[in-house]
């Protein structure tokens, strides 16, 4: 029983992947600018979450003061990591885009044994390192000069806060529902970035609201709650090195849905990125039989 719901851990994280990597398509798709898109995603994502909680009945209180501090500052460190990831998206392609944050399992490997004071395991080093040179293989050549390498340091930046945002996180989904959390996080992103509606051009926003509305309730309400919700049974490292394969579905769909079709070296980096997926998801189960038999 422990195997089997072990393994419909994994297919829940695979799934929660596949909803969140609809951001890169849409993100270059929605005629709007990187923030706005992020303002009027997460104030639609908020009435969403709020009428899922209410339909639930969950608690929506968080007790502990401290709790409530940490899980307010992840709002903003998931606002920073939105912003700047569409911005990478914008600048470049969904390949550049999504990819370019795929350094965020690299420093969660780093940070999480220090953050949260947990046992620091070689093989997660070495898999992130797979992942990273993957990455190396998908984003083209860069120089200071080009917009594409812009793009990439707004993709790691945006890596860094997602990675920080995920470790914090992840000792409050053991107390907390993970659609509460959400619905904090998004409360923290409409009140610090609801300046700007004062120069919002709401007649442009009304013809991308369908767009962002499929952001809103797919991708964030749906993906997001479902990958805090994982961290109940993974670590934020081992989670974010089996999302990996996210990064392969949004080019996917960004050659089903804009015709943006990837050269050799991002099909070798997406092979070396799906290969640690593979080897993560094999060691979790053979981890979780060991705990079983003992």
């Amino acid at each position: 029983m422990e195997e089997k719901n072990h393994f419909k851990h994994i297919l829940e994280l695979n799934l929660a992947v596949l909803l969140i990597s609809t951001s890169g398509v849409l993100g270059r798709y929605i005629a709007l600018p990187a923030e706005q898109i992020i303002l009027f995603r997460a104030i639609l994502a908020v009435g969403f979450i709020y009428l899922f909680c209410r339909y639930k009945k969950f608690n929506l209180k968080i007790n502990a003061k401290q709790d409530l501090k940490i899980v307010l500052l992840c709002g903003v460190f998931f606002g920073i990591h939105w912003v700047t990831y569409f911005y990478a998206l914008q600048l470049s392609s969904v390949a550049i885009g999504m990819l370019s944050i795929y350094t965020y399992p690299v420093i969660t490997s780093f940070l999480e044994p220090i953050i949260l004071k947990s046992r620091f395991q070689k093989s997660h080093l070495a898999l992130a390192v797979l992942v990273l040179t993957g990455v190396y293989f998908l984003v083209p050549e860069v120089s200071f000069k080009n917009q594409h390498f812009i793009a990439v340091l707004f993709g790691v930046t945006s890596a860094f806060f997602y990675a920080l945002r995920n470790i914090l996180m992840k000792p409050k989904v053991a107390t907390y529902n993970g659609s509460v959390l959400m619905l904090y996080q998004l409360c923290v992103i409409v009140v610090l970035m609801s300046p700007l509606l004062f120069n919002a051009n709401f007649l442009q926003v009304k013809s991308q609201i369908l767009p962002i509305a499929f952001l809103a309730l797919v991708t964030t309400t749906i993906g997001h709650t479902l990958l805090l919700m994982s961290f109940k049974y993974f670590s934020a490292t081992t989670a974010s090195i089996m999302s990996s394969v996210q990064p392969i579905y949004g080019i996917l769909m960004g050659m089903l849905f804009l015709g943006e079709f990837p050269a050799w070296h991002t099909i070798i980096g997406g092979a070396l990125i799906l290969s640690a997926v593979f080897i993560e998801s094999i060691r979790t189960v053979k981890a979780s039989k060991k705990a079983i038999e003992k």
